[in-house]
């Protein structure tokens, strides 16, 4: 198979054909807007493949639940087949997402070849049913979360250009403040977007963010959010 390439706003797709199986390389931000696309690439992959996919996604900078939504889709889709799907290298973007989950089992190679027999896809696919819906519940809540994310992305981007942060740097910074004085994450990110508009930040909240900061970029004077 000749390598085939799509690309959209934020997202890079490669599809190499490998043996029985189809490798695809994803690059970018996986998230509601580029889910289709992340979607159909996938569909075309294990409709492509004879065993199944292995994917790459060690440049994935950002991964939201509808990717893991539709990694767990493609994963039934492949059981149905006979086929399998293999996380062979993530990222930390994508290590965030599953921190929370925990699916890696469901997407680790089970055999030297990456193939199973009939026998063992029918009883992992008994057995992944209620494991697949615990992670759907789960991803309903974050999903749910989502509706918040315009803030939290406003207020990423607030850190980027006022610290010098990159994208994950950034994230890191918000969950650390959120975690360290225990404010939700959509709070935290109302909180700084307010401050920028001129309204003061709690101390503690300037202390912990002042920390994070440090922590992820040891630059000599880093500027302080006013």
């Amino acid at each position: 198979m000749p390598e085939l390439t799509s690309q959209a706003q934020r997202l890079t797709t490669a599809l190499h054909l490998d043996g029985k199986r189809v490798r695809v390389e994803v690059c970018g931000e996986l998230d509601l807007d580029t889910g289709e696309r992340l979607r159909n690439c996938l569909h075309k992959a294990l409709s492509d493949s004879v065993q199944g996919v292995e994917l790459d996604l060690s440049g994935v900078s950002f991964c939201d639940c509808d990717a893991l939504d539709i990694l767990l889709s493609l994963r039934q889709r492949a059981l149905k087949q006979g086929k399998t799907v293999v996380v062979r290298i993530s990222g930390g973007a994508v290590d965030r997402l599953v921190t929370v989950t925990d699916p890696r089992a469901m997407f680790a190679d089970s055999g030297a070849d990456g193939q199973d027999t009939a026998a063992r896809h029918t009883q992992d696919a008994e057995a992944s049913v209620e494991r697949d819906e615990d992670l759907r519940t789960e991803i309903a809540q974050l999903r749910r979360a989502m509706h918040t994310r315009p803030t939290i992305d406003l207020a990423r981007g607030i850190l980027m250009a006022s610290f010098g942060l990159d994208s994950e740097d950034a994230w890191a910074v918000l969950v650390a403040v959120s975690q360290n004085t225990n404010t939700k994450l959509h709070s935290l990110a109302g909180s700084l977007v307010a401050a920028v508009k001129g309204d003061p930040l709690p101390e503690g909240v300037r202390e912990q963010l002042s920390a994070a900061v440090a922590k992820v970029d040891s630059t000599a004077g880093t500027p302080q959010l006013r």
